[in-house]
Formats: C-alpha cells, sequence, structure tokens
C-alpha cells in the first residue's frame, strides 16, 4: 500500500505526464490521428489530469488525518487511473481494438477507489 507521501508524489508526477501528454496530442498528433482518435485521446488525457488532482487531494488529507482507507483508495486508483486512461491513450495512438474492452476494468477500479474513499469519510469521526 502506498504511504501518503508516496500518494502525493505520484499524484503530482501523474500530473506533470497529464500535461506533456496533453501538449504532445495538441502539438504532435493533429492531421496524424482522425478526429475519433483525437477524442478518445482526450479521454484518456482528461480522466488521467482528473485523477492525478484525485490522488494529490488523497495523499494530502492522508498526510493530516489518519486513515488507512484513504492510502487504499489510492493504491486502488492509481491501478485504474493506469488501467484506464493507459489503454483508452494506447487505443486512440495504435487503433488496436481489443485495448477498448480494458477501459471498462479500469473505470470500474476508479469507481471503486472514489466508492473506499466515502467509505473512509463517512467512517470519520467529527
Amino acid at each position: 500500500m502506498l504511504t501518503a507521501r508516496h500518494v502525493c508524489i505520484t499524484g503530482a508526477l501523474l500530473g506533470v505526464l497529464g500535461v506533456l501528454l496533453g501538449a504532445f496530442g495538441t502539438h504532435s498528433l493533429r492531421g496524424l490521428l482522425d478526429e475519433s482518435a483525437m477524442r478518445t485521446y482526450g479521454t484518456g488525457v482528461d480522466y488521467l489530469q482528473l485523477h492525478a488532482v484525485y490522488l494529490l487531494l488523497l495523499g494530502v488529507t492522508a498526510l493530516r488525518i489518519d486513515l488507512p482507507r484513504l492510502r487504499q483508495a489510492a493504491t486502488i486508483g492509481l491501478a485504474g487511473i493506469l488501467v484506464f486512461s493507459g489503454s483508452v491513450i494506447t487505443l486512440a495512438l495504435t487503433g488496436i481494438a481489443w485495448l477498448g474492452a480494458i477501459a471498462p476494468m479500469g473505470g470500474l477500479l476508479l469507481i471503486t477507489s472514489w466508492g473506499w474513499t466515502i467509505l473512509a469519510f463517512v467512517r470519520l469521526k467529527d
């Protein structure tokens, strides 16, 4: 399981990766990929960026409040980011259709991560 510090570092690194991939898509892929592939690529990058911030928030929160469930949510979320965004971006770049079947598994991991986060805060005492 990731420590709170590692969750913060990972979230920040994924944020950097999201910016790099977004810039690469905008400046290098226009004209190389069709409109549908560009939308697919954009979806992968958008989810990567959104969940990079999510991981960063989980990590910062876990630094302040010792909730092991938040670190578990972050670990599951990281797996979801890698599976979902990784498969969607790779699908857009390569056109390998079976990668589209992997994306829902990443989505399920992301949903599970968010659910784990809800549970952590529901069980938190005021």
